[in-house]
């Protein structure tokens, strides 16, 4: 791992020595890796990574190939559901990046668009609110179609595959909602606390809605707190960790304290992190309380309506279904029946399973922004899966992934629908009515 960009200094952000120390190197974990499935590369498995960091703890430089194999991991944490020694990997990875971005010897411009992404757009809504505007100016245009052409035609070179993976713009965006309660249809059963998001209130504002009419179909009242903001899943994955704990310490004091039987989010990403704001905060003596409460009331939104009686209100939707498992759904919260029982549960729709479902499509956050060569190729990969299905519906549990698997279509699909799985289930209840 030796180079001659190696950095000496240690940190106390990388990964804890007892974590380290439970990897046994079995190696059960690399089928479970889209990188080493793809390379073939031990230093791009987790358990060569875990060896990487092993070395690092003991005094070993930090190294631009050290850099690379950690960049290249997407965190989709299938590595810790095979385990079987219980590896903390996705925590080891975090404190890892952290550890990396205390020195990151990135260029200028590289520093300023990073940090005006993550620390002046990602947490305002002002901000966000005029990206989307600007990205819908952009479609209306027509360039965003040009640009995709261009790009079916690789006349764009390397930006080819990734104006593929630009978010629509939907307008009118959910910003307007955020602060309003929503009334529960019939008697009320729950009163829940809806989280928004960041970039999905003007790229995924109806899935937003959708999300609200389902909740207030079964019983109900859906509030949307007004002071919620980005919930750090990317800040953490990026290795800004003190960023995402101010983001976190923000959603609490938005949340808590409103009397609710369980806080509501529609990202699996966004989720996995909702639910460990109590490991995040825990050294935060005014937060630790705080947040393992907030923890404990966190739910996806499939998690929480296959717990419920649901109303069995539904219509039929004439549709053959494949379902592609959210990584930070299956791998980081451990649920994979809910969305499956929700599907199950439409009449009319047919559900046939893909092969490796829980293997990750190359999303991962901003993973396939900057690694897009290997998230295309992991891509490429996961679609061949979804066409054996002959599926006319992909149906997943993450904006993320809606937006990779639509570029998958886009690339090597036959004219695949991606929806949400709550996305069906409106659809279900709407034809009801």
């Amino acid at each position: 791992m030796a180079d001659s960009t190696a950095v000496s200094e240690k940190s106390d952000l990388g990964p804890r020595q007892f974590d380290l120390d439970k990897c046994v190197h079995c190696g059960l974990c690399l089928n479970a890796c889209p990188t080493y499935r793809e390379l073939g590369l031990e230093m791009d498995s987790p358990r060569g990574r875990v060896y990487q960091m092993v070395q690092v703890a003991a005094g070993a430089p930090i190294t631009s190939s050290y850099r690379e194999h950690i960049d290249l991991c997407l965190a989709c944490r299938g590595c810790e559901s095979a385990c079987p020694s219980g590896v903390p990997y996705g925590r080891m990875v975090e404190h890892a990046r952290a550890e990396l971005e205390q020195h990151s010897n990135r260029g200028w411009f590289a520093t300023k668009l990073r940090n005006f992404a993550f620390l002046h757009v990602l947490p305002s809504r002002s901000a966000l609110s005029v990206a989307g505007t600007l990205l819908y100016l952009f479609e209306i245009s027509g360039l965003k179609a040009l640009a995709r052409g261009l790009g079916q035609m690789k006349l764009l070179g390397g930006l080819s595959d990734l104006q593929q993976l630009t978010p629509s713009a939907e307008p009118p965006f959910f910003f307007s909602q955020i602060g309003r309660t929503f009334p529960p249809e019939g008697e009320r059963r729950h009163r829940v606390a809806f989280l928004a998001g960041c970039i999905a209130n003007f790229s995924f504002a109806r899935l937003n809605e959708a999300t609200i009419r389902v909740l207030q179909r079964n019983g109900c009242e859906v509030v949307v707190p007004e002071n919620q903001g980005c919930c750090g899943a990317l800040h953490l994955h990026s290795g800004m960790r003190e960023e995402a704990r101010k983001l976190a310490c923000r959603n609490i004091d938005a949340v808590l304290g409103g009397g609710f039987d369980a806080i509501i989010t529609n990202a699996a990403g966004c989720g996995s992190t909702l639910k460990e704001y109590g490991e995040l905060l825990a050294d935060l003596p005014e937060y630790a309380e705080k947040a393992h409460e907030f923890s404990r009331l966190m739910r996806d939104i499939t998690e929480f309506l296959s717990a419920l009686e649901l109303n069995p209100n539904l219509s039929p939707v004439d549709a053959v279904v494949t379902y592609q498992d959210s990584c930070h759904l299956a791998h980081g919260q451990r649920i994979r029946k809910s969305p499956r029982q929700l599907l199950a549960a439409i009449p009319g729709l047919t559900f046939v399973e893909m092969s490796g479902a829980d293997i990750c499509c190359g999303s991962a956050g901003i993973y396939n922004v900057v690694q897009n060569e290997m998230a295309m190729q992991i891509l490429a990969s996961k679609m061949k899966s979804v066409n054996a299905t002959r599926a006319g519906i992909i149906a997943t549990a993450n904006p993320g992934c809606m937006l990779q698997l639509q570029a998958g279509v886009r690339l090597h699909g036959s004219a695949q629908r991606v929806m949400h799985v709550v996305e069906l289930l409106d659809l279900s209840y709407k034809n009801s009515r």
